[in-house]
């Protein structure tokens, strides 16, 4: 029997530029998502951790505060909180915040980062990624332990001891998701006995290999905890089939257009038409999608990727529910 598939909804960051009233009315619009995603009765709500390009998300753990203020039920979870340009400790207490501020509905994917402007802007050696990714990961482990914390690592260290006046609701800490691509950052994930969240860009036979490396490098015995087999994907149910010829050739485009800022082996992954690697057409493809997903990677949290530029608001939310009303129960 296939494990129970959840369903997040992902939210970029807001697009308003220009004067206050217009970047005031992109976050009102994040928002709005936020609690419509709430009342379709989605599991979670995710947002990415991104820098200096239009729509990144530049503050999740803020943006995932003011979501919780304004809802009850759904988890709250960032994809890919970048823990080499961060100081562990203020993540521990950041997070450990959020925790309590939403009553214990965070969720935690972390990444590591792959633009070359990010690593120049905060002074991080893009080399030196993966270890400063290991190192903070284990000093929020144990600063959430509220045991007093040493920390004497090459890349951050403190002086003097120190223990977190504040502890995440969720015991031990809230699940934990590592963001990769490649065979690095999975085995990565891996070693840590943690999830691994892949990317929306690489196709279906891809993560299919993937997904088996990461089973085949944990440790024996290793469990998986909530989500075996999470997957971030772009999804619209369309209602004709001149709305998914214009959503996939809209997709392309975007492809296209990115390509040249995604790291060499995302790209090349990335490089075939879209319709391999994102969940788009009529209600019938969509569940019948969904369902070999389900089938060959186990499944068992779905991501959807909602926002398609040229795609009007009105659009994404017929789309998503749809996919509640229409395709979840076809699913079981």
């Amino acid at each position: 029997m296939s494990a129970p598939l959840r369903v997040g909804l992902a939210l970029g960051g807001p697009t308003g530029h220009g004067d206050a009233s217009a970047r005031s009315g992109a976050w009102a619009r994040f928002l709005e998502r936020a609690v419509f995603a709430e009342e379709l009765g989605l599991h979670s709500l995710w947002v990415p951790e991104g820098h200096f390009r239009r729509g990144a998300m530049a503050s999740p753990l803020v943006a995932l505060s003011a979501a919780a203020a304004r809802t009850r039920r759904i988890r709250l979870g960032t994809t890919s909180l970048l823990l080499p340009i961060h100081h562990p400790l203020r993540v521990a207490e950041e997070v450990a915040a959020l925790d309590a501020l939403s009553e214990g509905r965070v969720l935690l994917g972390l990444g590591r980062g792959f633009a070359a402007p990010l690593f120049q802007a905060f002074r991080v050696e893009s080399t030196t990624k993966r270890d400063r990714f290991d190192e903070a990961l284990d000093a929020i482990r144990s600063a959430w332990s509220g045991a007093p914390l040493v920390l004497d690592g090459v890349h951050f260290a403190t002086r003097g001891e120190h223990a977190a006046t504040l502890r995440p609701v969720q015991r031990p800490h809230p699940p934990l998701l590592v963001a990769a691509f490649g065979k690095k950052g999975l085995l990565q994930a891996a070693r840590h006995g943690l999830p691994y969240l892949a990317s929306p860009l690489e196709p279906l036979a891809l993560l299919e290999a993937n997904y088996a490396l990461h089973r085949a490098s944990l440790a024996p015995g290793a469990a998986l905890a909530p989500f075996a087999a999470p997957v971030m994907r772009t999804v619209h149910v369309t209602a004709s089939d001149a709305e998914t010829a214009a959503v996939l050739a809209r997709l392309d485009a975007e492809a296209a257009g990115s390509a040249a800022l995604l790291p060499p082996a995302l790209a090349k992954a990335a490089a075939g038409p879209a319709s391999a690697r994102v969940i788009v057409g009529s209600v019938a493809a969509v569940t019948e999608l969904i369902g070999l997903y389900r089938e060959r990677l186990g499944l068992d949290l779905l991501v959807v990727r909602s926002e398609v530029a040229s795609v009007d608001e009105a659009a994404q939310r017929r789309s998503l529910e749809a996919l509640v009303t229409r395709v979840l129960p076809s699913l079981g």
